[in-house]
């Protein structure tokens, strides 16, 4: 066995590298020294015209706004096809009661179930033909002649 400085599940650097020691945290030392001065800065050169100088202000006081979810009463978008359910929806769009995005969610979810009702209908194809053949998900054959 090899001998070694340290005891075996013992650490030589306990207390690991010091925070800050890194390049991310050397920048921003440099930057928190300067920081009063690069914001007078930007505030000079936003009050002067300089529009990402503005940008960039009132991003850190005024975020962009997110869009929220509406709520959709639309009676065609729950019967029918998927086809016809997804086709509600663009019809929708075009009329302007539902804004693009909100119908591209749906549109989305249609495709969603469209692909869980396939499995469902795989699932039970294939337990008809287990019944049918005698053949179980076991592997196990029970042929019937």
């Amino acid at each position: 066995m090899k001998k070694t400085q340290f005891k075996k599940g013992q650490s030589g650097n306990p207390a690991g590298r010091p925070k800050g020691s890194g390049l991310a945290g050397r920048l921003r030392q440099a930057i928190n020294d300067d920081a009063d001065d690069i914001l007078k800065a930007v505030v000079v050169a936003a009050k002067g015209g300089d529009m990402q100088a503005a940008k960039i202000l009132l991003d850190r006081i005024c975020p962009s706004l997110k869009p929220e979810s509406q709520q959709v009463d639309l009676p065609e978008l729950s019967a029918g096809t998927l086809t016809e359910r997804a086709t509600a929806a663009l019809d929708a769009v075009g009329r302007g009661d539902l804004a693009p995005d909100t119908a591209a969610q749906l549109i989305n979810s249609v495709g969603a179930l469209a692909r869980v009702v396939e499995l469902d209908e795989m699932m039970e194809r294939v337990a008809r033909l287990e019944e049918h053949t005698g053949v179980t998900d076991t592997g196990e054959h029970q042929w019937q002649v």
